[in-house]
């Protein structure tokens, strides 16, 4: 028996989120680590904003670029692990229809613009490397700007179709959602209707994104690697290849754990279900957890900064 798209659309109707299938008996156990990264994301976040707002000698490239990936790291945070931890710690199991499909949007728009951030970033460090007398001239303020409104509007434009494809989607009674939060293919799943376009265009979204991005950046570190290699003398290159470690420790955080996640979740029919739900949602929490504290330690203004707001003299 199906729900018609007229009633379905009502919003009192809703979905029911499992949470962790298969682990329910010790979902509040999980629940726990989740939170951990979700505090470190948000005063992680929080605190490379404020050091980058509060000092002018920071407002470079890098900086502004990092700026921008803890603002959208922040709202990753916000849009996954609220309604999450609530899952596994208090049974909320029940979300609106309409409250879902905000969060799914947020989720995979943030998530692409997340991607977008790292490719500019990537961008950076080649103009610093191989360019170092024009770094600033290229990359003024201006140009940073309309980066960023660039990565913003790729973000929007593709994956506005999300949600307005599923509305056109005629849903069965079993409104049960195998995951913790509202993932796209996991809703897709639940239609009795053909869905053809929404797994074509999601699966068109992931490798447009992914694919053309880390060719980006490929690109990007390849053209890094040949000037390096052109550089005499050990320390220099040493120099030359620190400058862009915190990045290159950035995209693997972000990169390798969620191309696994696709690949297994697309392809990988014999892993169990509740290793696609964990690392579907470690994929959103750690980056967001992490990246302050590459940052922090990589980043000698950034480390000083913050040993000076914490620092208590005894």
């Amino acid at each position: 028996m199906a729900l018609s798209n007229s009633s379905w659309r009502l919003p009192q109707l809703s979905f029911f989120l499992v949470g962790i299938p298969g682990l329910e008996e010790s979902q509040h156990w999980i629940a726990l680590p989740l939170g951990v990264l979700y505090i470190l994301a948000l005063v992680g976040n929080v605190t490379i904003l404020f050091i980058i707002w509060t000092d002018p000698s920071l407002h470079q490239p890098m900086y502004l670029f990092l700026a921008m990936l803890a603002s959208i790291d922040l709202i990753l945070a916000f849009s996954t692990a609220p309604k999450t931890l609530a899952v596994l710690l208090v049974q909320a199991h029940d979300i609106g229809y309409t409250v879902c499909l905000i969060q799914m949007f947020f989720i995979h728009a943030f998530s692409s613009m997340e991607s977008g951030v790292l490719v500019a970033m990537a961008l950076d460090c080649y103009v610093a490397i191989c360019h170092p007398l024009h770094h600033c001239t290229i990359l003024h303020p201006e140009v940073i700007g309309c980066i960023g409104v660039a990565v913003l509007v790729r973000g929007l434009l593709l994956l506005t179709l999300f949600p307005i494809l599923l509305r056109r989607l005629i849903f069965c009674e079993a409104t049960i959602i195998g995951h913790a939060y509202c993932e796209h293919m996991a809703m897709v799943k639940l239609a009795c209707s053909d869905t053809t376009v929404n797994r074509a265009y999601g699966l068109a979204v992931a490798l447009l994104v992914v694919g053309l991005d880390v060719l980006v950046i490929a690109i990007s570190y390849a053209l890094i690697l040949q000037a390096v290699l052109k550089v005499p003398g050990g320390e220099a290159r040493l120099k030359a290849f620190s400058t862009c470690g915190s990045h290159v420790c950035v995209i693997l955080v972000f990169y390798v754990p969620g191309v696994f996640s696709f690949l297994t979740h697309h392809f990988g029919h014999h892993v169990p279900h509740h290793i696609h739900v964990l690392l579907a949602t470690l994929y959103l929490l750690v980056p967001p957890a992490l990246n302050p504290l590459v940052y922090g330690v990589k980043t000698r203004q950034i480390s000083q900064r913050v040993l000076r707001i914490f620092y208590i003299k005894a």
